[in-house]
């Protein structure tokens, strides 16, 4: 089965910057991902710690309320063209 991208799970994240067992765990998953070459996203980043430490990892993807919280196609549309001018 190929793979493309890992997926760091939020309930990794969330906690990060305080439970060593999920640093390391989220440590191992960027490093996997390196050494397979593959692209990994980070789910549910909501603060700028958590932004930080997941930075300092290399290129990363991610993903969470620290951007935005959920929105429609027509509400991402209308992000998108306000931010960029569109």
């Amino acid at each position: 089965m190929p793979i493309d991208e890992l997926k760091i799970d939020r309930s990794f994240i969330i906690n990060v910057m305080n439970k060593t067992d999920d640093a390391a765990i989220t440590d191992a998953i960027i490093s996997m991902a390196h050494t397979l070459d593959l692209q990994f996203i980070a789910e549910g980043v909501e603060t700028h710690d958590q932004l930080d430490f997941l930075k300092h990892k290399g290129s990363i993807n991610i993903q969470g309320f620290i951007f935005s919280p959920p929105v429609s196609g027509s509400d991402f549309e209308k992000l998108l063209s306000e931010r960029y001018k569109v």
